[in-house]
């Protein structure tokens, strides 16, 4: 808990972005108030929220049903992307067959490949995974090369003199030095596996927020749809800050968070 609070403390950036939010959310009501818009319209905050009181429950079901199918696709991204990388790095076969797959699949819009996740595994929760990995895992994968090949050739070398194994030098020096790349790649992940929860929900879905939306435009119920959507953006900042502290929390020595901390070796001599 004492980390999480120092990090909050030294978050400027989220206190902006809440302080932001709210101004945002007051004009919106006085704007909706002031000019007298219709519901259907444009729905008030505070319409939205006495709908969301209604039936909280039934709000709370869909958001943890669209939280943990997001979830698992992250994972599972995460886990198959750093993979990919690996091979991508080690072997030039690989490196010419996954990059052209990869960026093959990720140019073709995932809307148009979602019916055939439905054809090939169900309307259950498996597409939604499936389609949420599949958005998620190119920039992991973009990324965490980026890390792997980043380290200093000299200090290959070095390890190499040293008699030390190709796991050793994955392990002890190109996978530390590839972990704030990683968490790059994951922070843009996160925000795509939610998507693509979304989408497998849009296009065969009987749970899960995206069938909330879909079933709330069918009934014209505008405050509903704009729950689901306030619901999406909470889950979306939650997921992406949840990731900022553990990138803080596992690496404390990168430049960067020494820099967004004011913690650096400037920052401790006082100039």
């Amino acid at each position: 808990m004492t980390d999480l609070a120092q990090w909050w403390a030294r978050s400027e950036r989220l206190r902006s972005v809440l302080l932001i939010l709210l101004v945002m959310v007051l004009l919106w009501e006085a704007l909706c108030r002031g000019l007298a818009i219709r519901p259907f319209i444009l729905p008030a905050p505070s319409l939205v929220l006495k709908d969301f009181l209604s039936e909280p429950a039934y709000f709370m079901k869909h958001s943890g049903y669209t939280l943990l199918t997001t979830l698992v696709g992250f994972i599972v991204a995460v886990i198959g992307g750093v993979a990919c990388a690996v091979g991508i790095v080690y072997s030039k076969l690989l490196d010419r067959l996954l990059s052209a797959l990869l960026v093959s699949l990720n140019a073709v819009p995932k809307v148009a490949l979602a019916p055939l996740f439905v054809i090939w595994l169900g309307t259950g929760t498996e597409p939604k995974i499936a389609i949420a990995i599949m958005i998620a895992i190119f920039p992991i994968v973009i990324d965490t090369v980026l890390g792997l090949k980043s380290v200093d050739p000299e200090m290959i070398n070095l390890a190499r003199s040293c008699r030390a194994s190709g796991m050793h030098v994955l392990l002890k020096i190109r996978f530390p030095n590839a972990l704030p790349s990683i968490f790059a790649g994951m922070k843009v992940a996160i925000s795509f596996a939610l998507v693509g929860a979304i989408v497998g929900e849009f296009v065969a879905g009987s749970i899960g927020l995206g069938h909330v939306i879909l079933l709330s435009q069918g009934n014209f119920d505008t405050p509903r749809v704009f729950v689901a959507l306030t619901l999406l953006g909470l889950l979306g900042t939650i997921l992406f800050y949840l990731v900022d502290v553990a990138e803080s929390m596992l690496l404390p020595w990168h430049v960067s968070q020494r820099g967004n901390h004011g913690d650096g070796p400037v920052a401790q001599r006082g100039l």
